[in-house]
Order: structure tokens, then sequence, then C-alpha cells
């Protein structure tokens, strides 16, 4: 073969290779969203803000105000209805959402090998490398579905049970309806990314055992575990790098102007932990001898 004839047969060998990647990321979504437990979980999700809804509007239904007790933003949603994304995200950060994006994350990897088709799907063209990129991708793309699931159910039913308006900031200030919905998008988005770290330990769990179950259960417990111990006073030191310390911050977006420093935290924090427990997950799954 000429040198002329070199360059047109690289790009002819890395198109099959983007289009097999593109194909097994739509596979493996698909795959993951067919799912009846993902499905359960997402019908879940989208039951807390409708049950905190209902609450709201049968505790306030004598012309009374929410109480102040429970999550965060509770007392504002009588007066409006765009408060109750904000509540139910606050609602299902701390537990339900994890715990999806666990249960998902750690089935990523010991499902198939449990199944028996993780050698399949180790066949060339696919690698190790790249199945593991296809699996975390799929992660992540449940972590937005799974925050936008909530945020849409809370404001439907905040839009059906409560009034809307302008949005009253923390800080005092007000904000128009708008700028309050692009807010809660926002917030949903940091919310999703507050969650990569726990993907990346679940994926890394994923790959140490070949129990989908056993790995379903080892990163719940863990989540639970890390969330005990930054309630620990004794423990103050070691919190800020708990993954879960910062996840609340995204209330600073409604502040007026916005406190950036706690965010920031936070998604620095979720990515060292993406970047670790990714790295530990690359090297567990390149060095395991697949048999199933």
């Amino acid at each position: 073969m000429s040198r002329a004839e070199t360059p047109t047969a690289v790009p002819a060998a890395r198109e099959p290779r983007a289009l097999w990647s593109l194909g097994l990321l739509r596979s493996e979504l698909l795959t993951t969203f067919r799912r009846w437990r993902t499905l359960a979980l997402l019908g879940v999700l989208a039951a807390v803000p409708v049950l905190v809804g209902i609450a709201v509007k049968i505790e306030t239904s004598d012309g009374s105000t929410a109480s102040g007790g429970g999550p965060a933003f509770i007392s504002q949603v009588t007066n409006n209805g765009l408060f109750l994304v904000f509540t139910a995200l606050a609602a299902t950060l701390p537990f339900f959402l994890p715990m999806a994006i666990g249960v998902v994350a750690g089935d990523a990897i010991a499902g198939e090998a449990n199944a028996g088709t993780l050698r399949y799907l180790l066949v060339a063209p696919a690698g190790r490398t790249r199945l593991l990129l296809t699996k975390y991708a799929a992660v992540l793309a449940f972590c937005l579905a799974a925050t936008l699931v909530v945020a849409v159910s809370a404001l439907a039913v905040g839009a059906l049970l409560f009034p809307l308006g302008e949005v009253t900031t923390i800080s005092g200030t007000r904000i128009s309806f708008a700028e309050g919905l692009g807010r809660a998008l926002l917030i949903a988005l940091v919310v999703a990314a507050s969650l990569i770290g726990v993907a990346a330990l679940g994926l890394f769990v994923s790959t140490l055992t070949g129990s989908g179950i056993a790995a379903m259960a080892t990163t719940v417990g863990l989540l639970i575990t890390v969330q005990i111990l930054d309630q620990i006073p004794q423990l103050h030191a070691l919190q800020p790098y708990f993954f879960s310390h910062y996840w609340l911050s995204f209330a600073d977006l409604l502040r007026e102007p916005v406190y950036w420093d706690e965010l920031l935290r936070n998604l620095g924090l979720q990515a060292l932990y993406a970047a670790v427990f990714g790295s530990a997950a690359w090297a567990r799954f390149t060095a395991k001898d697949v048999t199933a």
C-alpha cells in the first residue's frame, strides 16, 4: 500500500469504532430504561412529590400555613407551588435519589456477570474500557432522568394544588416566575451532578463481585453509613470530605446574589469521587478474570 493511500484508511477504521461506541451506548440506555426495576424506581421517585404535595394540601386545608418541620422550603409551598420542586428535591436527595442511583450503578457490571452476559459484551470491538465508560454514561443518564422525574412531577403537582407566581428568595428579594423556573432547572442539574460520585462508587463496587444483589446492597449500605457518619459531631473534621456533605448546598441557588462557595465545593468533591472510584473501577475491571 502506498503512502498516499494510508490517510484514507485511518478514518475508515475509526468510523466503525465510533459508530460501534454510539450503538453500544444506545443499546445500554435502552436496556437500562426498559428494565422493570428502573421503571419502578422512577415511579417511586415520581410519587414522592405527589405525597408531599397532598400532605401539605391536607394540612393547610383550613387556611393555615404548612409547618416549618420536614424538608427544606416546605413552609413556602402553600404560597407558591414552585417551591414543591425545591422541597421534593430536598426530600429525595438524602436517601431516595442516591438509593436509586446505587441500585442501577451496583447492578451495571455485576448484573451482567450474574446473568452470564458479561463475557459476550467484552467480545471485540467493545473492549473493557469502552464497556465500562458506556456503563458509567448510562448510569449518569439515569442520574439526570431520575432528578428530572422528581422535578417535573413536583412542578405538575405544585401547579395543580397551589398557586404559582413570583418567587421570594432566601435573601428576601423577589424574582419573576420565569426566573424561578430557570433556577429550578439549574437546581435539578446541580442535584443530578451531585450524584456522579455515588454513581462512580456504585460502579466500582459492581466490579468487585459477580452478584448484582450483593453489589446493590453494598452500595446502598455504604450510602447509609456515610450519611450516618455525616451526622456525628465528633467527625466534623472528616465530614467535609464525605460525598453527601454538601448535597443540600443547592439551596444557595435561591439566594440573591447566589452563594457559590459550597456549590463549587460540592461539584469539586463529586468530580474527585468520580475520578478516584472511576479509576479504581477501571483498574479492577481491566484486570478482572471474566468467566461469566
